[in-house]
């Protein structure tokens, strides 16, 4: 069972993306879109690119080169919508201060934009040098999102935290799954940065893909799930520069 192509490598690979697209339907029907358009659009661009890669690898008439340009295509799509995702999420948190809001917005937004257009730049200009870039090309930009993916995360968690602004249940658990899938696939690309054998690159491969599994699963219990009801505090937060940052901002952008 732990070996590619296996009947469980291939549920892997392919259940939790099916699931995702019913996850999308479902929350699509219930008018999710209107709330959370960056979330619904990420679970059907990263659902249909994985499963297109499956097909890619499975598919015998596709050849390696091929297989690749398919990569390369869905890792592009997916790394700029996983931004405009956590922009979105920043503007969530961040709703009752603006200008604040909106900056980090853009400016999340700016940065996934940039790395996507100066990685498909590179992509262009050294194919013709190096036929092996399509590989290590799309390793390395797959690291780099990922990398900037985890560190906006946790600036998100972090700076929630300190000013205790609460994040809603939906928002907080899209931001789990998206850090744990971060998390766990730059953990694995530090272990296998040496020479690894066959089978412990099939069983890192595995590990990554049924983290994703759970993922899928955390962003369906928090989603589908509802959440205990709980009082709000009365409790005036406490004195803070955030309110004063987001009026000296809004005074700058005026």
């Amino acid at each position: 069972m732990l070996q590619a192509h296996s009947p469980l490598w291939n549920y892997l690979w392919v259940a939790p993306n099916l699931y995702l697209l019913v996850i999308a339907f479902v929350l699509w029907r219930r008018g999710f879109g209107r709330t959370h358009p960056s979330f619904l659009a990420f679970c059907c661009v990263g659902s249909i690119g994985q499963l297109s890669l499956y097909a890619a690898d499975v598919l015998s008439w596709v050849t390696p080169k091929a297989f690749w340009h398919v990569l390369w295509s869905g890792l592009l799509i997916e790394s700029l919508v996983k931004f405009v995702l956590i922009g979105e999420l920043f503007l969530h948190m961040f709703g009752p201060y603006p200008s604040i809001a909106k900056l980090g917005k853009v400016l999340i937004r700016g940065t996934g934009v940039v790395l996507v257009f100066v990685a498909a730049l590179a992509a262009g200009f050294s194919q013709t040098a190096n036929a092996y870039f399509l590989v290590s090309g799309s390793h390395l930009l797959e690291q780099t999102v990922y990398i900037i993916e985890l560190g906006l995360l946790l600036f998100i968690f972090v700076f929630s935290a300190y000013f205790r602004l609460g994040a809603e249940r939906t928002d907080r658990g899209i931001c789990i799954g998206l850090a744990i899938s971060a998390s766990v696939q730059l953990a694995i690309w530090a272990f296998a940065a040496g020479n690894l054998s066959a089978q412990v690159s099939v069983r890192l491969d595995l590990l990554n893909m049924a983290t994703y599994h759970v993922c899928v699963l955390i962003w369906a219990y928090y989603l589908f799930v509802p959440g205990r009801v709980t009082a709000r505090s009365t409790v005036a937060l406490p004195e803070n520069n955030l309110a004063l940052w987001n009026r000296e901002l809004e005074r700058l952008l005026q």
